[in-house]
This record gives structure tokens, C-alpha cells and sequence, in this order.
């Protein structure tokens, strides 16, 4: 597994979920929502990522 690649994912994801709470008032109501879902999953997968990661560690 490239560690370099995971990183960066990891990063993004919490960078987008940090810009969606910051910005929220500003994004349109219908954009809102589908944006909040997808950086809740990209957010959930990237702490997989974390756990896979650790897991794998030791091995």
C-alpha cells in the first residue's frame, strides 16, 4: 500500500470537511446537503485508512 498516497487522501478529506464547517453559511441550501454527505464518507474512510494502517503495522 503506498503510505504517500493514504496521506494525502487522509489529509484532503479532513481539509474538506474543515472547509464545509467554516463555509456552510455561504453554500447554497441545494448544495448544502450532497456536500456534507460525501465529506461525511470521505471522512469515514479516511479514518478506515487510519485503522487499516495501524493494524497493518505490526505485520
Amino acid at each position: 500500500m503506498n503510505t504517500t498516497t493514504s496521506v494525502i487522501f487522509i489529509v484532503s478529506a479532513f481539509v474538506l470537511g474543515g472547509v464545509i464547517m467554516l463555509y456552510r453559511e455561504s453554500i447554497p441550501d441545494k448544495l448544502r446537503r450532497p456536500l456534507a454527505l460525501s465529506a461525511i464518507g470521505l471522512i469515514a474512510f479516511a479514518f478506515f485508512l487510519i485503522v487499516y494502517s495501524l493494524f497493518s503495522l505490526g505485520s
